[in-house]
């Protein structure tokens, strides 16, 4: 009996987790922009944590390209900014918020499997510490 008290547990678990991550978790202002002739892009949000609870984003997934990363720029030793990923991701503070933008910590795409046009709509999947998933849809808009 207790097997089964264990897997009925684990599916209502896996069922409140999305929720969860509904309740804690929101992205406004997604956006993707793809330049012509790179095979390389990026997505910027912002991520706010309703929760009482730090959070962190840790990964990100996306069908579009071959290999997606967090990634953020920072000077050189030589002064000039350079992309860097970010493996550890980044935190989003109880009740506070992450803002990727332009210049900054960003979702890039590498090795676009082909580029979405203007206006397309982008899946990207966010992965964090506490909330855990939570799929985006993120709008092409590479005049921004």
């Amino acid at each position: 009996m207790t097997f089964l008290k264990s897997g009925l547990a684990a599916l209502a678990l896996g069922f409140a987790l999305p929720a969860f991550a509904a309740e804690t978790i929101t992205i406004s202002d997604p956006y993707a922009r793809f330049m012509p002739g790179a095979m390389a892009g990026a997505a910027f949000m912002v991520i706010e944590n309703h929760g009482a609870e730090d959070d962190r984003l840790v990964d990100v997934a996306s069908d579009v390209a071959q290999k997606v990363q967090l990634h953020t720029h920072k000077a050189g030793a030589d002064g000039m900014m350079q992309m860097i990923h970010v493996p550890e991701g980044f935190p989003v503070p109880a009740g506070g918020s992450h803002a990727l933008q332009r210049g900054g910590d960003h979702v890039m795409f590498m090795g676009l499997n082909e580029r979405p046009a203007e206006g397309a709509i982008v899946s990207v999947t966010l992965t964090f510490e506490k909330a855990g998933e939570i799929t985006v849809e993120v709008p092409v808009d590479s005049a921004r």
